[in-house]
């Protein structure tokens, strides 16, 4: 039976003030905690974090956040005016309302968030590589897949705020300055949302309309949101609470039992190490994250398929192969500890580029197969770690020949690959490892990981 939640209570003297700040706002706001948990800073995996008074049984609830608590762009000062302007701040992030809303919050010396919002000094304590320098960034995250990323994000998001941002601003200078609001403020409240934000699991209804479907993207719901309380606990893969949504409340429930002493964990979603990195800063330490993946790009796929090619004649009917397969995906076939993620991409690939001349061409005069008997099912098992050996042997040499390509796009500034061995001994070497910046070590979790998935997955399709 879940314990019933108590006024949040401000901890010891010795906690700092913003944190004593934040709590007592929280008693004003509504939001209760559990007697069983405390906020502290310190002690934890991050700056912020919540550990366990007491032993906590699965179903306890550990606090409970009013709706009214919540902050985003219907819950600011400044609703009435982004509701009336919303046409002008459509975006293809659909975040540019919550972030004004943010942008005018945080610089308002009156702000009924401002408790909550200076947890966070100038965000000095967000680590996303769109705030490494670029040289940093292709140095120690190279072949990982974040480089190219984090490259779009800072397009996108200087497009955005030229675009649609700074005009808005401009046009109410009693609410926004551009001189205050800037492009580097903006910048990291995009990061801000980024790492701390959630959003409201929609439930699908098979009965709704094209119209009606239309209706559902319009809900305050579907908006992003910052959750006071919910934003200071941690992530692992092995989380031990989760956040519920009631039509009144936010609740964080246990989901196993925590132990007295014991951080408590939310979950961010199936996350990679990549993923958590490029979104939230932090990786979780090898080999701990169950969700860690790997890409292997299509191009590799290519040079894999070009590998051995003589006669022009075959070198043009791979062409036309790939000119018809880059129509059907433009990304990366993904594994992770267990096999093919994308196994029904990798699956067209592999009996496309495995096609004669004849099979090709019925292949394109049927605009692709007429009837594909190819179990899901079986498909699946067939790319599993189980059951890649026993493919057949070109496709395994197609996998094998494009995971390699793939492991050898990690290189360090000195142009060489870095081997899985050294990165292993560097990992088991503590010592080592603490003289490392907090940004190599990130670095080094997202590389190990994927390159041992890669070797596994070339290791299972040795011919």
């Amino acid at each position: 039976m879940a314990t019933e939640a108590k006024r949040a209570k401000v901890e010891e003297d010795s906690e700092p003030s913003p944190l004593q700040n934040f709590l007592q706002w929280c008693n004003q706001v509504g939001l209760t905690l559990s007697s069983k948990v405390y906020v502290c800073k310190g002690g934890t995996v991050a700056e912020y974090g919540m550990l366990a008074k007491d032993n906590i049984e699965e179903g306890e609830v550990l606090f409970i956040i009013p709706r009214s608590a919540l902050l985003h762009q219907g819950t600011t000062k400044v609703s009435a005016l982004l509701d009336k302007e919303k046409s002008s701040l459509e975006s293809s992030s659909g975040w540019v309302p919550l972030l004004l809303a943010l942008l005018y919050e945080y610089t308002s010396s009156q702000s009924h968030w401002k408790p909550y919002l200076s947890l966070w000094t100038d965000f000095k304590t967000l680590d996303h590589p769109m705030f490494w320098s670029k040289e940093e960034r292709d140095r120690l995250l190279r072949g990982t897949g974040i480089p190219g990323a984090v490259d779009t994000d800072l397009a996108n998001i200087h497009k955005e705020y030229t675009d649609v941002v700074l005009p808005f601003i401009t046009r109410h200078p009693d609410l926004w300055n551009k001189d205050t609001h800037t492009l580097e403020l903006y910048t990291k409240l995009v990061a801000f949302v980024m790492a701390y934000s959630f959003q409201e699991p929609q439930e699908e209804d098979e009965d709704d309309d094209e119209d009606e479907d239309e209706e559902q993207e319009e809900k305050p719901s579907n908006r992003p949101m910052m959750v006071p309380m919910a934003d200071m606990l941690n992530h692992v893969s092995s989380h031990n609470a989760n956040l519920e949504f009631t039509p009144d409340s936010l609740k964080m429930v246990c989901v196993r039992p925590i132990c007295k002493g014991e951080e408590v964990f939310n979950t961010y979603g199936q996350m990679a190490n990549w993923q958590l990195l490029h979104m939230y800063g932090f990786t979780e330490p090898h080999p701990s994250n169950s969700n860690d993946t790997a890409d292997i790009p299509i191009n590799n796929l290519h040079k894999a398929a070009a590998q051995g090619i003589q006669s022009d004649v075959d070198q043009q009917l791979l062409d036309e192969k790939w000119e018809v397969l880059c129509q059907m995906t433009q990304g990366a076939f993904v594994f992770d500890k267990s096999g093919c993620l994308t196994y029904t991409e990798l699956h067209t690939f592999l009996k496309v580029l495995s096609m004669s001349k004849e099979e090709f061409s019925e292949f394109k005069e049927n605009e692709g197969w007429e009837e594909d008997d190819d179990d899901d099912e079986v498909i699946a098992l067939a790319f599993s770690n189980e059951g890649l050996p026993g493919l057949k042997a070109s496709s395994k040499r197609l996998i094998h020949e494009a995971a390699r390509h793939t492991l050898g796009s990690y290189r360090d500034g000195e142009e060489h690959e870095v081997g899985v061995d050294s990165e292993r001994m560097l990992m088991e070497d503590k010592a080592a490892l603490a003289k490392l910046s907090r940004r190599q070590q990130n670095a080094l979790q997202v590389r190990y990981g994927q390159k041992n998935i890669l070797l596994k997955l070339m290791a299972l399709t040795m011919s």
